[in-house]
C-alpha cells in the first residue's frame, strides 16, 4: 500500500502533466499554490470551502463559472483554499487548514480556470 506521501507526489504529478504547466516562476522566484491534501475527508473539505469563501470571493466556483468543474469537493476546496492563500500574501500559515492542506509548485490550473 503507497504511503500519503507517495500518493501526494503521484497526484502533483498527475496535474503537471494535466496543467501542462510545471514550476512556474514569477518574477525570477518560484511561485507556490495551496491545495487539498487528496487524502481530505468531505467534512473537512467542506469546511474549508465554507470558511475560505466567507473571507474571499469565490464566484469563480458558481455554476457555469471557469472553475465549477470538475463540480466536486476536492476540486472546489483546493480552489476556494488557494484564493484564500493568494488573499493572504501566500504565506505559508495561510495554507494550513488543520492540516488538510498542501502547498505545491506545479500550477494546478486547468482548462480556463485559473489559479492566479
Amino acid at each position: 500500500m503507497a504511503s500519503s506521501s507517495t500518493f501526494s507526489l503521484l497526484f502533483l504529478l498527475l496535474l503537471s502533466f494535466v496543467s501542462g504547466r510545471m514550476f512556474a516562476m514569477a518574477n525570477g522566484q518560484q511561485r507556490t499554490w495551496c491545495i487539498a491534501k487528496p487524502s481530505s475527508n468531505e467534512a473537512t473539505l467542506l469546511a474549508n470551502i465554507n470558511y475560505a469563501c466567507s473571507q474571499v470571493d469565490c464566484r469563480v466556483l458558481h455554476k457555469g463559472c471557469p472553475c465549477f468543474s470538475p463540480d466536486n469537493l476536492i476540486n472546489h476546496a483546493s480552489i476556494a483554499m488557494n484564493l484564500y492563500f493568494r488573499a493572504h500574501g501566500c504565506q505559508q500559515g495561510s495554507c494550513d487548514f488543520r492540516g488538510s492542506a498542501l502547498i505545491v509548485i506545479t500550477d494546478p490550473s486547468y482548462d480556463n480556470c485559473l489559479y492566479e
